[in-house]
């Protein structure tokens, strides 16, 4: 007997036996049987954080004098 899991975006089918040899397992890489997954869905934020410009370095100044 197979069992279908699903991390959301992803969904495998896995012998019965082995979901039951390793739940944990599964559920460390985030899959749940199929029809007990949560749906519940981040939405983005509209808050963008500008960046600062990088910081030019004088090239003179850095290098070595002979």
């Amino acid at each position: 007997m197979d069992i279908k899991l699903t991390n959301g975006k992803k969904t495998i089918i896995r012998s019965k036996e082995q979901y039951d040899a390793n739940p944990l397992h599964f559920k460390a890489r985030g899959f749940t049987p199929v029809g007990q997954e949560s749906t519940e869905v981040k939405k983005a934020t509209d808050k963008v954080v500008q960046l600062k410009p990088k910081k030019k370095k004088n090239v003179k100044k850095t290098k070595k004098k002979d």
